[in-house]
């Protein structure tokens, strides 16, 4: 399997048709470049009919996986059980909301077999979101960046691509999501950034407002933070094994 995208979904009856048939013709049109494919929903314990529009699609298309949770775990919990249980040698991630543009993805796989990075992070342009919410993602992307000492422009946005061999060395943790650039690096990868499409949503509700946006990340930057200077202290000691044994 050349590539896997990952997508979580929590209450989306709504958008998740379209959302989905848009990603699969994407993915058909572009076959040449992505290669064998593969979609992964991963359902978040939803209450509606999400995951039986997601079932009625997968039985005419066979590359369509979807797994659920029993009772809803987070996204941070839904993107961890998709990246493990991705076949792909790359995997792609987006939200479910129908935000994220799939016809980015295309452009986004060129440009890190060009670039040659382990990560491609996609950069928001015209973010169409409201006032409130656009302030309070930029209000906590800066403290990020600050307390960690990085340079992600937007660590907000879900649409990327990376090597799935890297996982093996990321530590996950609930609300990994909004530090996951950060964490690629500390464990010494590499990635680089593009401009990407940003909607309106078109229906249904957002999830995330600024009390599970903003201060919600505000404790995990002490654990970021400790996770630098630890990485850090290993590398100026010269030391060519991990603490978890891994080289």
């Amino acid at each position: 399997m050349d590539f896997s995208l990952v997508i979580p979904v929590y209450n989306e009856e709504s958008c998740i048709e379209e959302v989905l048939a848009e990603a699969l013709g994407v993915l058909r049109e572009a076959d040449d470049l992505v290669g064998q494919w593969e979609v992964l929903l991963v359902d978040d314990g939803s209450k509606d009919r999400t995951a039986e529009l997601i079932a009625a699609m997968a039985k005419d298309e066979p590359r369509i996986r979807l797994l659920r949770f029993e009772k809803n775990a987070g996204q941070t919990a839904a993107f961890e059980a998709g990246f493990h249980n991705a076949n792909g040698e790359i995997v792609g991630m987006m939200d479910g909301d129908g935000q994220n543009d799939p016809a980015d993805f295309p452009r986004l796989l060129a440009a890190l077999r060009e670039k040659g990075v382990d990560m491609m992070c996609g950069v928001r342009q015209k973010r169409q979101d409201s006032a409130v919410r656009k302030i309070s993602s930029r209000v906590a992307n800066n403290v990020r960046n600050w307390a960690t000492k990085e340079t992600v422009t937007d660590v907000g946005c879900s649409i990327r691509v990376f090597r799935r061999d890297c996982l093996r060395r990321i530590k996950l943790w609930n609300g990994m999501h909004r530090f996951f650039p950060t964490l690629f690096r500390i464990e010494g990868f590499t990635l680089s950034e593009m401009p990407v499409n940003h909607r309106p949503r078109s229906s249904g509700q957002s999830k995330y407002g600024i009390n599970n946006r903003l201060w919600v990340g505000m404790r995990d930057i002490f654990a970021v933070r400790w996770m630098q200077k630890r990485a850090l202290r290993y590398r100026l000691m010269g030391e060519t094994t991990r603490p978890d044994g891994t080289a």
